[in-house]
């Protein structure tokens, strides 16, 4: 099962229904990879789903990220503190490198550097990439 931290924005466009990313939120439900998330992640799950939605459909979300059997509560070990442009995203990279993540599912521009980057090492995928990547597992299964 691929390990995976998600950026944010990507769980926030997952939630409604109509979405064209909402895909993930199913995959999620269904158990198809495994969600790392920490304190801090959790944090800014929450300040942003409340600004976008409804504080209860925030709190459903959470509740459900808190008790789903494919996420994992990690803290990070080590602070790398590697993204300069924006040092709050770090929490993401910190936590992926912690738990040794087979992505960090972002289209969030700041991460470019890890393709130049030797070590450490972290792969970076947008949505659409990862959604494929389910589908081919899926399919592998059969």
């Amino acid at each position: 099962m691929l390990g995976v931290v998600i950026d944010t924005n990507w769980l926030r466009a997952s939630i409604p229904p109509q979405s064209p990313y909402y895909q993930l939120y199913q995959e999620f439900k269904r158990g198809s990879f495994e969600w790392f998330v920490s304190t801090e992640i959790l944090l800014e799950y929450e300040e942003i789903l409340t600004q976008t939605y409804s504080s209860k459909i925030a709190q459903l979300v959470l509740n459900q990220l808190a008790v789903a059997a494919n996420v994992t509560f990690s803290e990070p070990a080590f602070r790398w503190q590697l993204v300069k442009n924006d040092p709050d995203d770090n929490k993401f990279v910190d936590l992926a490198l912690g738990v040794n993540a087979d992505y960090l599912v972002t289209n969030d521009t700041d991460f470019n550097f890890f393709k130049q980057l030797d070590f450490p090492s972290l792969n970076i995928i947008d949505l659409d990439t990862f959604l494929v990547l389910l589908r081919e597992s899926k399919q592998e299964k059969l």
